[in-house]
């Protein structure tokens, strides 16, 4: 283990899920094969990475020392597609998971105690999959943090039915210190923690679609210095080219699929601005 990795998990144990509840604190991989995911990432994003708390099916990643996500490589154990899966911070991940259950979303896993808090694995009800997280936060992963590792697009049917079902989930809009604002911007759901946005909600897409990319999913962004590198990383490790297109702002990303199917975007610098 590196000194900067050490030092910021020695940061991050001050740093609770109850403290930035709703937010996004985590992504992971659900991969097969865990040393072959490191290696395409590795490639793709300039990840390092080291042992999970969890055991040998599981990695942490790490961008100049900072810690970015997690990698397993539990997809064939547990019968599942290979896919990045959000994490969202909770204060109690029982009334959570309960909270899943009534409104028609479900559980898939948990909640579980792990090294460092207590997870679980849910999908909203279009069949979207995240998961929730109480205990211990990554340094990186906070309110306070400007640049934070990742950021999300939730692909659903109703940007405003997911708001609702999302919102009485992880009390998003709640007047409790530390939680969440939700706003309506170029009709997508707009949520930000701490004042930075830290995902979006989009209406349009497909339950039935035969097309991964349309189906309702949570799309995780990861921010890159040079898009057209990690375009030509991917298609040299195996991986494809999904989509190529320009923002608004006229900031360029790509959406890649790893050679096992996982989904993910690359977009440069910090899109949340």
């Amino acid at each position: 283990m590196d000194k900067e990795t050490s030092a910021a998990d020695t940061a991050a144990q001050s740093i609770t899920t109850d403290a930035v509840f709703g937010a996004p604190c985590w992504v992971s991989l659900m991969a097969r094969d865990l040393e072959a995911a490191q290696a395409f990432y590795g490639a793709v994003l300039g990840w390092k990475f080291r042992k999970g708390p969890l055991g040998d099916d599981f990695s942490v990643a790490s961008r100049d020392g900072v810690p970015v996500a997690g990698i397993s490589s539990l997809a064939t154990a547990l019968q599942v597609a290979v896919a990045w899966t959000p994490y969202f911070a909770v204060a109690d991940a029982d009334v959570t998971a309960a909270r899943i259950r009534e409104r028609s979303g479900t559980i898939a896993v948990g909640p579980i105690a792990l090294a460092s808090g207590r997870g679980v694995l849910a999908a909203d009800r279009d069949g979207a999959t995240f998961g929730i997280w109480e205990g211990r936060l990554y340094v990186g992963w906070d309110v306070w943090h400007k640049e934070a590792p990742a950021w999300l697009r939730l692909r659903t049917r109703s940007a405003f039915d997911a708001a609702i079902f999302y919102g009485e989930v992880l009390e998003w809009a709640c007047e409790r210190p530390g939680g969440c604002e939700v706003g309506y911007e170029d009709d997508e759901v707009v949520l930000r923690s701490g004042g930075h946005v830290v995902a979006r909600l989009s209406s349009g897409a497909l339950e039935a679609a035969v097309d991964p990319t349309i189906r309702p999913r949570w799309q995780v962004y990861f921010p890159v210095p040079d898009v057209e590198f990690c375009v030509q990383a991917a298609l040299d490790s195996g991986g494809s080219l999904v989509l190529r297109e320009v923002t608004a702002l006229g900031v360029p990303e790509a959406t890649l699929r790893d050679p096992d199917g996982g989904l993910f975007t690359v977009t440069r610098g910090n899109p949340r601005r």
